[in-house]
């Protein structure tokens, strides 16, 4: 079968390049074919954060995420051994929590409304570029395609396939689901309040463990995890459950009482390539952030600037996408993966207790210019092109 666009992926990375490309192209929507290896709704191991980018680059799309089944958290800690900084977001949530399996599948739902065409159960199994076009290979047949985007993931086949020795920076993490705070815990204040705490760092666990309000299948629940980058992987650290067993139990809960699920995130580094001549990645193929392993905005952020490249590329009819990586770093999604990549450098390797209670809590008014200047409201400057 022959496309002209092949979309290795149907996570957000994916769908979010088809609907960009039928915003701004709308007659290459027949000309674009998803392949997906799972079938929606698929397990996807994610605490489920939507930050204000993420929803900014859905509404631009005119799509609504509360249409997702979620729970609004009003209040965000960033602690150090449970005190520290307190941020709310003025006449709105701060963070609005969704499952992955329902946020996927509703927004696979949103992308075949639009007229795209995705293929559920197909398993990638070779990628061949070529001056002519690429060469898909899978368990359903062989597509012939003039583009591939990679939104497969930090281990996809894509990736694996065009960068087969591109070295992978890889945080861990584990995630749990519990019930909701009862009152025998005594913690009702905390019922609609995300928490991060970072007081693993000084132990040489580069992250901060996590406390999310969430739902399952409308059930109030809380989803916990510990999240490591591993920029302090040469030093003796302990099991990384550890610090989540240790979080949980002061708050009332017994992690063993519960499955422990795990799985890697591939972050953006600046050496991280993005492209070759036909191919382009996006998403964690690319890199999630390296700070707090946030994925579903750069996701979505990924789809627009790849999007655009694709769509000035079939202008030209020119396909090197030698500027790809460029319109990247000059994007407010670049900018804000570099400035998280150069922050993390700081705060993770500065790991002495000292150095954690002063910023988490001496060095408020400082973190949160920050954070507003260089982390936050990044898609306000690709919103506007």
């Amino acid at each position: 079968m022959e496309k002209d666009i092949l979309i290795i992926g149907g996570g957000p990375s994916g769908l979010s390049t088809a609907l960009h490309l039928v915003k701004l192209a709308p007659h290459l929507t027949d000309r674009i074919l998803i392949l997906e290896k799972e079938k929606y709704p698929r397990l996807k191991l994610c605490a489920g954060g939507l930050v204000l980018d993420a929803e900014n680059i859905l509404q631009a799309l005119g799509l609504d995420a509360s249409e997702v089944p979620h729970v609004d958290s009003e209040t965000i800690h960033f602690d150090f051994a449970a005190k520290g900084l307190k941020i709310r977001v003025p006449k709105r949530h701060a963070i609005r929590v969704i499952r992955r399996d329902e946020f996927d599948h509703w927004l696979a739902k949103k992308t075949e409304e639009r007229g795209v065409e995705i293929r559920q159960g197909v398993t990638v199994k070779k990628i061949t570029p070529s001056e002519q076009g690429v060469l898909v290979e899978t368990d359903q047949g062989n597509f012939n395609a003039a583009i591939v985007v990679g939104a497969d993931g930090s281990n996809g086949m894509t990736r694996r396939s065009i960068f087969p020795k591109d070295p992978v920076y890889t945080a861990r993490v584990l995630e749990v689901i519990s019930p909701a705070y009862s009152p025998a815990h005594g913690n009702q204040e905390r019922e609609h309040t995300a928490y991060f705490d970072f007081f693993p760092v000084p132990e040489n666990i580069a992250g901060y463990v996590w406390d999310f309000p969430t739902q399952v299948h409308g059930i109030p629940m809380r989803c916990w995890g510990v999240y490591d980058t591993n920029l302090l992987a040469d030093q003796k650290r302990p099991a990384l459950k550890d610090p989540l067993a240790k979080e949980m139990q002061r708050l009332g809960f017994d992690l063993n009482a519960h499955e422990i699920k795990g799985h890697p995130i591939r972050w953006y580094s600046p050496q991280n390539k993005a492209a070759i001549p036909r191919v382009l990645l996006v998403g964690d193929a690319v890199g999630a952030d390296v700070i707090f392993g946030e994925g579903i905005s750069i996701a979505l952020g990924y789809g627009n600037i790849a999007a655009r490249e694709i769509v000035e590329s079939l202008r030209r009819g020119e396909f090197s996408f030698r500027g790809y990586k460029r319109r990247l770093v000059r994007s407010g999604l670049g900018q804000t993966l570099f400035a998280r990549w150069l922050v993390a450098q700081i705060i993770y390797t500065l790991k002495w207790r000292w150095f954690q209670f002063l910023l988490w809590r001496i060095l408020q008014p400082v973190v949160i210019f920050v954070a507003w200047t260089f982390i936050l409201n990044w898609s306000k400057k690709d919103l506007q092109h």
